[in-house]
């Protein structure tokens, strides 16, 4: 259900995107010429603002405005699409000005962003709360824990989704008193809805109470498949050997096809882009020799695709190499980062040599980023099923480094690498082509826009 729900969502967007951009061609064309242009006319620019139109879309897309989180709709459009809008008009002005195709005049660009700006303003923030509402329909959550109260919060918060909770069950010890709980919330509410926690021992004890009310027009859902589908990450509270030994088929080669055009776009992608950045080489060795007078490049042992233990080579950014060996200070770095170690992360510039490492297959271009041993370690003993994240090869980027705002760096840090490690469970069960170039689209927005590495 959810995930129509986001998918209808996303396509309105799209759609209501798209006429906006049209019906702002037709306005900028009336402001400027005084009346409203007939067919031929609007055909005439047609051509070139529809090319226009189409990496509009893509810069929307790896900017997040198709995204289905309640933060975009309530309280951040404003400032997000002003900035998608920025960036839309510096494309704009180098297409308009070098594309040979391009015949309109250049003042109708400018006109068109101001006009565009303000639609899709209205559309936004008071047209598509309207489109997408629909009547919300009754539900029951039974669970426990952090991420069944993010579901209930989340989902009674966004009138997209169609639902509302009407109660919260927490599981008791007994099964009969968790069935009388269900079956007395299901009589107050009416609800013809339970989203349920499968994995919880008293609920799967109540599982023939809850077998029995689909017969009653009662609709049953896993609550960790419905936070999967609206927070693109897996909750690592309803994982088990059980969900592991059904998506590890996923991870270990069950689609061959998509391995193979992925390894291939790895060795092209990662030759060219290498090659092209030796012209970087010679000048990252200039600032850090006049940084700090270290050494240009620092090698790590990593944690590879099966718990193969790689050697990753990068540019220096910190004073020396510790290799996480960070027992000794209460679980951080001694190390500090140089003045040009902080450019070269922010900008990613740091990770070229890494392509070297993709092009010999240690590596991918997207994948979860690569731990180093000593962490692993204590990551593998404090989180359950940490190693899952090794059942893939690591990557430069990933789902878990444009999803997760709290990255860990330079200590031990369990709180945010679980958090971290269900976007990469979320990966390594959806890992495709498409999520491939969502990731690259959004690594790109992140580099230019300085988003911390």
């Amino acid at each position: 259900m959810t995930s129509i729900a986001n998918s209808r969502g996303a396509l309105i967007l799209v759609a209501g995107d798209l006429v906006a951009y049209v019906f702002s061609l037709i306005l900028t064309l009336t402001i400027r010429y005084g009346h409203i242009p007939d067919r031929g006319f609007f055909m005439s620019h047609a051509p070139s603002f529809g090319i226009l139109f189409v990496i509009f879309l893509l810069v929307s897309f790896s900017a997040g405005l198709y995204d289905k989180q309640s933060g975009f709709i309530h309280g951040r459009i404003q400032g997000l699409l002003a900035r998608v809008q920025i960036a839309n008009l510096a494309i704009g002005i180098a297409f308009f000005y070098f594309a040979p195709v391009v015949i309109a005049p250049k003042a109708n660009l400018f006109i068109y962003f101001v006009v565009s700006t303000a639609l899709l303003i209205v559309w936004r923030t008071i047209m598509f709360p309207v489109v997408n509402m629909s009547r919300k329909q009754s539900a029951i959550i039974i669970g426990s824990g952090d991420d069944i109260q993010d579901i209930q919060a989340e989902i009674n918060a966004n009138p997209r989704y169609g639902l509302i909770f009407r109660e919260f069950i927490t599981p008791a010890v007994s099964v009969q008193d968790t069935v009388a709980r269900i079956a007395a919330a299901a009589e107050r509410t009416g609800a013809l809805i339970i989203v349920a926690d499968l994995n919880n021992p008293s609920i799967q004890s109540a599982m023939p109470f809850l077998y029995s009310l689909i017969f009653s027009g009662v609709q049953v859902i896993d609550a960790g498949k419905l936070y999967e589908s609206i927070f693109d990450r897996i909750p690592i509270s309803m994982v088990g050997e059980r969900w592991l030994v059904e998506h590890s088929g996923t991870a270990l080669g069950s689609r061959r096809t998509y391995d193979i055009v992925k390894r291939l776009m790895d060795i092209v992608i990662a030759s060219v882009v290498g090659l092209v950045s030796l012209i970087v080489y010679p000048f990252v060795y200039l600032a850090v020799r006049l940084d700090d007078h270290g050494p240009l490049f620092i090698t790590q042992e990593r944690v590879g695709k099966n718990g193969k233990i790689i050697r990753m080579t990068k540019f220096r950014s910190m004073s020396s190499n510790d290799n996480g060996s960070y027992g000794g200070n209460g679980g951080k770095t001694q190390l500090t980062v140089t003045r040009v170690g902080s450019f070269t992360r922010v900008t990613r510039i740091d990770e070229l040599p890494q392509l070297w490492s993709v092009i010999k297959g240690e590596q991918s271009l997207i994948g979860p980023r690569p731990e180093l041993p000593a962490l692993a370690t204590v990551y593998e003993k404090e989180i359950p099923y940490y190693n899952a994240r090794h059942l893939v090869k690591p990557g430069l980027s990933g789902w878990a480094q444009i999803s997760h705002q709290a990255h860990p760096h330079h200590a031990v840090a369990i709180d945010e690498t679980r958090d971290k490690l269900s976007y990469d469970l979320y990966y390594i069960k959806h890992r495709s082509l498409a999520l491939d170039l969502r990731i690259a689209l959004q690594t790109a927005k992140a580099i230019i826009s300085r988003q911390g590495a």
